[in-house]
């Protein structure tokens, strides 16, 4: 199982002119993609233009596929996904509206997969991620423990020009994104086994 390949959604969870989630969601990428047998996608929601949810059915009940041409197009992303990682803000002391937003449009394909958190804000975003996990019980996800957390005076910054980005992820990155990737590898590969042979 160590070596079991992985496909490996990265999610960007804001849509703001001038976010720091791109360049949060571009790094952990290139981490990720430096683990054998790993593939990775970065998904921006700005490609995917999907309404505020709004079926009358929900996804986890829904029998034939919704046909809003955007929410089609991310949920086969997803379903491609063996696990994920979400790239949030904190807003009000929890996630962008844009990615719930995008979690709530899909239901089966998030289903017994990993995932895994960057987050920055107040605190490091930690409550945006605290939200974001009660939100994964509910879509039968397992989270890891670890999370990359980068807090205002960390990342402000590097946002706006004042120190390389690359400085920041090479120190505070650095630190905490092995223990949320080994984390997000374990879970991805015992989970996609258990799929395999159930």
């Amino acid at each position: 199982m160590e070596n079991l390949p992985l496909n490996i959604k990265v999610i960007i969870g804001s849509v703001r002119e001038g976010r720091f989630a791109d360049k949060a969601a571009t790094w952990i990428a290139g981490e990720l993609a430096k683990e054998s047998d790993v593939t990775v996608e970065v998904l921006d929601l700005n490609d995917y233009q999907m309404p505020f949810f709004n079926a009358p059915v929900s996804p986890s009940y829904k029998t034939e596929p919704y046909t809003h041409e955007a929410v089609a197009r991310f949920t086969a992303k997803v379903a491609e996904g063996d696990a994920f990682v979400l790239v949030t803000p904190e807003y009000n002391h929890g996630t962008s509206g844009v990615l719930k937003n995008a979690l709530d449009w899909v239901y089966p394909e998030w289903n017994h997969k990993a995932v895994g958190f960057v987050s920055y804000g107040s605190v490091g975003g930690a409550r945006a991620v605290e939200q974001l996990r009660l939100a994964a019980i509910e879509l039968q996800m397992a989270s890891t423990r670890n999370a990359v957390h980068f807090n205002g005076e960390q990342y402000f910054p590097a946002l706006f020009g004042q120190t390389p980005v690359e400085e920041l992820f090479a120190t505070i990155g650095a630190k905490a994104a092995p223990a949320m990737i080994k984390e997000l590898l374990w879970w991805g590969r015992v989970l996609k086994s258990a799929r395999t042979n159930s």
